[in-house]
C-alpha cells in the first residue's frame, strides 16, 4: 500500500508581492497611461509560484486599509513608514481582481495584518494535516516553520525549513522572534 501524499496550500504574502514587484519592473503603463508595472511583475511571480510549488490550493493575504490591532497597542507602529508610491496604488484593486481571476482566495481582514492572517492559515493548514509553504521575503514569517510549514523566499530562492532556520540564524525557528 503506498503512503497518501499530503495535500500542500500555498500562502503568499501579497503585500510583499506587490512591492517587490513594482520596485522590479518601473514604468510600464497600457496604452491610456494606466501604470500597469506591479500588477504585471505580481502576476509574473504569482504563475511562477503555481507552476514551480504546483499546491492543491493557495491563497493570497493582503493587509486592509486602515488602522490594525497592533496600531491599538502601539500608536507609533510604522508611523515612519512612507506612504504608498502614487503610480502604486491603483493597482492594488486590479492585483485584487487578478488573483481572484485565477479563482485564488484571498484572505483579507479589517483591523488584521497579513502576517497575521498568513500564520493562521499556516497553523489551520497544519491542524488539517496539509503542509503549507509560507511565500515571503518577510523573514518575521520564519518564526511559523515547522514540521508542516516553510516559508519560501522567492527573491533569493530559498525554502525555510526548520534545518534551514537554524542554519542561517542559530536559533530554533519558534526563537526567531526573539532574535
Amino acid at each position: 500500500m503506498t503512503a497518501k501524499k499530503r495535500k500542500k496550500i500555498c500562502l503568499i504574502d501579497g503585500n510583499n508581492y506587490i512591492y517587490r514587484a513594482f520596485h522590479a519592473i518601473r514604468a510600464l503603463s497600457n496604452s491610456k497611461g494606466f501604470p500597469t508595472n506591479a500588477a504585471f511583475g505580481f502576476t509574473t511571480m504569482l504563475l511562477r509560484v503555481l507552476r514551480d510549488e504546483k499546491p492543491d490550493f493557495a491563497a493570497v493575504a493582503f493587509d486592509s486599509k486602515g488602522p490594525t490591532t497592533r496600531h491599538e497597542i502601539y500608536p507609533e507602529y510604522k508611523a515612519t513608514r512612507p506612504p504608498m508610491p502614487e503610480d502604486l496604488v491603483p493597482q492594488v484593486p486590479l492585483i485584487h481582481d487578478l488573483v481572484r481571476a485565477f479563482r485564488i482566495t484571498v484572505l483579507e481582514k479589517e483591523g488584521v495584518e497579513a502576517d497575521d492572517l498568513l500564520a493562521t492559515a499556516a497553523r489551520q493548514a497544519e491542524e488539517e494535516g496539509m503542509d503549507a509553504v509560507i511565500v515571503s521575503g518577510d523573514k518575521d514569517l520564519l518564526q511559523l516553520v515547522g514540521s508542516r510549514v516553510k516559508v519560501l523566499d522567492t527573491m533569493k530562492d530559498v525554502l525555510y525549513d526548520a534545518d534551514a532556520v537554524k542554519e542561517r540564524f542559530g536559533v530554533e525557528p519558534g526563537q526567531y522572534g526573539d532574535v
